[in-house]
């Protein structure tokens, strides 16, 4: 790259102007008319709404105005097998979308999943949406800088996602660069000091703490309930989560077959792994008496081997596994949502983002995961608004696997914590910006004529 090359790409987009929406769909709830309104009128922003809010209709519309007003198509992203599921909640609604592979111009909104995008050209879609768009942080750096370059020149960008960790930068600074608001380099020079010798430690200066939340309502919107703008939650109030752990004692001959003389508790990855071999085989045994019930199940599994005994074991399992095909995928999961299928084995990285499965109240994990999020992910596809029963969620663990539960919880409290610190700092400032954003220019309009001074001269006399 040549240094004009260089500075073509650092060269800034001029920001977008925005919509001012007419009368939107009645099947949006008041604060999803506001979310929608105000992500039109900022051309570029952010939704970060927890599970249940209704993302996927407040994207539809955002993007059926986006339509109306450029005469123009928009792009829907979305993980793997739920474009599907975005392409049925659109035909419900009366929305004219449909998932293609590749592109043929027969659609205004076009779905299609994240690993299709090189067979789009992004220059075709006047605005592009990124649904679960935390998923770009588990994407390679090469995948990640794909997406956000393809997109430099699109006027109109969503990015739609749950409430974010506020602690994780690359996600914040991922979508921030994704609108084109500032770089993660920018944003952490500016908000962040560095800690520590890890590239990792970055933390939020002290007093620039409600500025930088401040910042991020310019162009994102957080709302966990309703109530975050001033809606009351009564139709949003979740039922019971109960969680039930079944611990599995450990016979020392059990690690033998690892290499282990005693079997160690388990506190690294390493450990994990050699105890989850090793208990494999009660940890299924267990999970097919969990599963005996003939209530809609999700057995929700991390290695492959454990998926495979397990479909094997449990009565009525169907498996979706990496290797299966998109469509086969999306069958199996809209299948399971429709009650065709009555257990699914599969892995969070899978089938734990974007899927509604508010008919099954009953899970079960063949053992415990150090990734918070990619549990709290998996368990929100079946507790989440929509949910008329108690969510149950069976964690199947070994006895030496403790440190792993209590690493999660310590997790679990620390989120939930530093989600209320952030809603401290931006619900107000939210408010004023969703429910009073207005279009953010200043549109010369003259209205006295331009008095020269003599001194000046004219024209002629230069």
């Amino acid at each position: 790259m040549d240094y004009s090359e260089y500075l073509a790409r650092k060269e800034v987009v001029a920001e977008a102007m925005g919509i001012e929406a007419g009368e939107l769909k009645p099947h949006l709830f008041p604060y999803q008319q506001d979310l929608v309104r105000w992500a039109l009128r900022r051309g570029r922003a952010a939704l970060f709404a927890d599970t249940g809010l209704g993302k996927t209709t407040m994207f539809l519309e955002w993007a059926r105005w986006v339509c109306i007003e450029t005469g123009g198509r928009v792009l829907v992203l979305t993980p793997l097998a739920v474009a599907a599921q975005v392409v049925r909640e659109a035909g419900r609604f009366g929305y004219d979308a449909v998932y293609l592979r590749e592109d043929d111009g027969s659609s205004p909104v076009v779905v299609t999943n994240y690993e299709m995008l090189d067979r789009f050209d992004p220059s075709d879609f006047a605005g592009i949406v990124l649904d679960e768009s935390s998923i770009l942080k588990a994407y390679t750096g090469k995948t990640r800088t794909l997406i956000i370059e393809s997109f430099q020149q699109t006027p109109y960008r969503l990015a739609c996602t749950a409430t974010p960790a506020p602690n994780d930068h690359t996600e914040l600074g991922n979508h921030s660069e994704f609108l084109g608001v500032k770089s993660r380099v920018e944003m952490l020079a500016e908000y962040f000091v560095h800690d520590g010798g890890s590239v990792q430690n970055w933390r939020l200066k002290g007093h620039a703490e409600t500025i930088f939340w401040r910042w991020v309502c310019s162009w994102a919107a957080v709302v966990r309930m309703p109530s975050d703008l001033g809606y009351p939650d009564d139709a949003f109030a979740l039922p019971d989560l109960r969680m039930h752990e079944h611990v599995i004692p450990i016979e020392h001959r059990d690690a033998w077959g690892e290499g282990y003389l005693f079997a160690p508790d388990v506190r690294t990855l390493s450990d994990q792994r050699a105890t989850r071999r090793a208990t494999m085989g009660k940890r299924v045994s267990q999970a097919a008496i969990l599963a005996a019930s003939d209530e809609p199940t999700i057995v929700w599994c991390e290695l492959n081997a454990e998926a495979d005994a397990a479909s094997k074991e449990i009565r009525d399992a169907v498996q979706i596994a990496g290797s299966d095909s998109p469509e086969s995928k999306a069958e199996r999961m809209l299948g399971f949502a429709d009650g065709d299928i009555r257990c699914l084995v599969t892995k969070p990285s899978i089938a734990g983002f974007g899927m509604n499965w508010q008919h099954c109240a009953r899970m079960i994990f063949i053992g415990a995961s150090h990734s918070y999020e990619q549990t709290y992910q998996a368990i929100r596809r079946c507790w989440r608004f929509g949910q008329p029963k108690p969510v149950d969620v069976h964690v199947i663990r070994a006895e030496t696997e403790g440190a792993i539960v209590a690493n999660y919880r310590r997790k679990e409290r620390a989120h939930a914590a530093l989600i209320d610190g952030m809603l401290v700092h931006m619900r107000d400032i939210q408010q004023r910006e969703v429910l009073g954003a207005r279009r953010e220019w200043n549109p010369y309009d003259p209205n006295q004529p331009m008095i020269v001074p003599e001194w000046m001269g004219t024209e002629e006399g230069l």
